[in-house]
């Protein structure tokens, strides 16, 4: 099997993302849209990052850097590929994105109903962190 290509989500993946994110990703967020995607590609051009075999996509992960913390969402991985090593080159590649911006450590959201995904992102050195909750308001509908 073929390593992946790691690269920088351009404005042109973006129908694609948000189509493979249906099939890939674990539930759903407000900000999974044409626009929220947009802004974020806007904003920070290298922190959707995709992982492609063939052309095809095949993973994303979203390494956002505020200037103080290091935050992951959306790796997903087409589910008849993985443990197959692409979720960790995504990693790999978003966590030297923090290295190189100056972040000291990484958290990543992850569903507490979603076993297999607290599994990946253990096997990848991360634990949870109990003594934090997260706390939301939409600011949209």
């Amino acid at each position: 099997m073929t390593e992946p290509r790691i690269r920088a989500a351009r404005p042109a993946d973006l129908d694609g993302v948000l189509a493979f994110w249906k099939t890939a990703a674990e539930g759903t967020s407000i900000s999974d849209d044409r626009a929220g995607v947009e802004r974020l590609v806007e904003r920070d051009p290298e922190a959707l990052i995709l992982a492609e075999r063939e052309g095809e996509l095949v993973g994303t992960v979203i390494a956002g850097f505020d200037g103080w913390r290091c935050h992951l969402y959306r790796l997903a991985v087409l589910p008849e590929l993985r443990r197959q090593g692409i979720g960790s080159a995504l990693l790999a590649a978003a966590e030297e994105r923090f290295v190189r911006l100056g972040g000291r450590r990484g958290d990543a959201m992850v569903l507490v109903r979603n076993e297999r995904a607290q599994h990946a992102w253990r096997a990848a050195g991360y634990a949870p962190e109990e003594r934090w909750r997260r706390w939301v308001k939409p600011l949209a509908d």
